[in-house]
């Protein structure tokens, strides 16, 4: 065992400035000899990245926990006085994880000892109610206390400055080299709760934030208010916030716009930070639906609409003919753009000089059915923070460029700018509507695609993902990335690599970042990344077939799927 991890250990039982029940839950691993589980929380602190933490609840340096969550918060505060000398603000949010509460109350009791104003809302509330509300009341910054979809053992913060977006180049790093340098707990400033209040230096969040966001949902996101007011009610949709925080936001907004067949099921309403009924809150994880689809076919309903604990997610499923179709991330980007600019157009009103933000891992059918409008599509690095600085940039520029939707493969779209993040609550909403014109129509979301397939070509993606925990698999994804990076494949599996692009060269034309990209010649793309807030690297594998009937099309792009998910695999074993 790393003799340094233990006698971390013992320097935490020794500390006073933690508290002694605190003290005493690392004392009895000590006691019990529990060597692992005092190397886990010990063998390095929990470490603050570009966009905030996430990572185990107990106490240790490696936990989330509320003394890792005060350091984080002096880090930001002292980022904020550096930026905003003259004064600054926060807003803060929580989703319904364990201990989210608690943290969201610590971010202000240190902001208040730093001498930073903070709102927090009333209750459990979304992260992108949170990107608004920033904006909002005019804040400097802000704190979102989740995990997003990660198990009920992980916690997170997210941290977000004045434009209502997660922290990017040069800040986040401030940030990063700050949280660092705070290497002693004595070296916390911090106050009661009750103290901030009275000192006025926390307040709740007023109700017409929420009012507000609500409307800008009716009046900028929804495309036919009256085809939803009038025909809203023969939709028929099952939703499930996954015990997290969209239950009140998603009803308010489906009630209002007239979705009044909006059923949440039951066993899954209510906020739990156990996640009771599902062991992974992610509606990219067919299983985490299956209750939501158990009633969809039982009730002959015709959609299915799940959300992630922090309600910035969206995942469908659809009722083709008695059977769930499950519709991924890809798909429903296409199906967005496909019909906000088939409905503006209509109306004569797509925007001059309209614009599209996605990720470079998402499917380039998003790139054809924007050009075949007009308009013009831009890429940037994984993670919506990179779309909002790139928003923020066109802006600050005044390029004359108005945006029209921003999205990502990993189930996140932001139909609308005065929210800088991924909009959970603005996509039920939108998808409403998008699937009641079809309905209408005859049609599901299934037939749908096959029409965007038809015209422009059938694109099909996967994502293959491998984990690999603690130590050893951190060197294990390294490994993995140095020998793509260094070998440099000129063929996989009988495609010709084109290009190859690391995104860790300033070649790239993108924000340094772990990430390779091969470009087939026959147009086809794969690319590697390992995640930022999980212990795995993901592989992105993008094909595109023209040529054939449709089913034809679907079965020559399932086949190189399969050929080169194999190849992945296989090599990944092998390292």
């Amino acid at each position: 065992m790393n003799n340094s991890a233990v006698e971390r250990a013992k320097a935490w039982c020794q500390h006073p400035a933690i508290d002694l029940k605190d003290r005493q839950e690392i004392q009895n691993l000590i006691d019990k000899k529990n060597d692992l589980e005092i190397q886990d929380r010990f063998y390095r602190g929990l470490e603050f990245g570009t966009g905030g933490m996430r990572g185990v609840l107990g106490m240790g340096e490696n936990r989330i926990n509320k003394y890792t969550v005060r350091r984080a918060a002096q880090a930001v505060a002292l980022t904020l006085k550096k930026h905003f000398p003259q004064g600054s603000s926060i807003v803060v949010s929580y989703d319904s994880r364990n201990g989210s509460r608690e943290f969201a109350e610590e971010t202000l009791c240190v902001m208040a000892a730093h001498g930073i104003k903070g709102r927090i809302f009333r209750a459990l509330t979304p992260t992108p109610m949170l990107s608004y509300a920033i904006r909002y009341y005019k804040a400097q910054g802000g704190a979102m206390v989740t995990a997003s979809h990660n198990p009920p053992k992980y916690n997170g913060y997210k941290v977000f400055w004045n434009d209502g977006a997660q922290v990017v180049t040069p800040v986040d790093k401030e940030i990063v080299e700050t949280y660092n340098s705070l290497t002693d707990w004595s070296e916390l400033k911090s106050m009661s709760f009750q103290d901030a209040i009275s000192k006025g230096f926390a307040q709740d969040c007023d109700s017409e934030v929420d009012e507000s966001f609500f409307r800008i949902i009716e009046e900028k996101v929804i495309l036919n208010r009256e085809l939803c007011k009038t025909k809203g009610s023969e939709l028929k949709i099952i939703y499930t916030p996954l015990h997290g925080t969209g239950l009140v936001p998603c009803e308010t907004i489906q009630r209002r716009l007239g979705f009044s067949e909006f059923h949440t099921v039951k066993a899954q309403a209510l906020p739990d930070g156990n996640f009771s009924t599902v062991k992974y809150p992610n509606p990219e994880d067919p299983e985490a639906l299956k209750m939501a689809v158990d009633e969809m076919i039982s009730k002959n309903a015709d959609i299915v609409f799940g959300t992630d604990p922090d309600c910035d997610r969206l995942g469908v499923v659809v009722n083709q003919k008695g059977k769930p179709f499950y519709v991924n991330g890809n798909q429903l980007g296409a199906l967005f753009l496909h019909y906000i600019f088939t409905t503006k157009k209509a109306r004569g009103a797509i925007p001059t000089n309209a614009y599209v933000v996605k990720s470079i891992v998402t499917s380039p059918v998003q790139d054809a059915i924007v050009k075949s409008f007009g308009a013009e599509i831009m890429a940037t690095l994984t993670g919506f923070k990179w779309m909002a600085d790139l928003i923020r940039k066109l802006e600050e520029q005044k390029t004359g460029k108005n945006f029209v939707f921003a999205s990502e493969e990993s189930f996140g779209y932001m139909p609308h700018h005065e929210c800088r993040d991924k909009d959970g609550v603005s996509s039920v909403a939108l998808m409403s509507e998008i699937a009641l014109f079809y309905k209408l129509k005859g049609m599901t979301l299934v037939d749908a695609l096959d029409e965007i397939a038809e015209k422009y070509g059938f694109f099909q993606e996967h994502l293959v993902s491998l984990d690999y925990e603690g130590i050893e698999g951190g060197q294990k994804i390294q490994r993995i990335m140095n020998h793509f990076r260094s070998t440099s494949p000129k063929d996989i599996v009988g495609n010709s690599v084109e290009k190859m692009t690391d995104y860790l060269s300033k070649d790239s034309g993108l924000p340094s970042s772990n990430v390779l990209g091969f470009q087939f010649k026959n147009g086809d793309q794969l690319f590697l990344r390992p995640s930022g807030t999980e212990p795995k690297i993901k592989f992105y594998i993008m094909v595109c077939e023209k040529e054939g009937e449709l089913n034809q099309k679907k079965g020559k792009a399932q086949n190189k799927i399969e050929a080169i998910e194999k190849f992945i695999r296989l090599t990944c074993e092998t390292l």
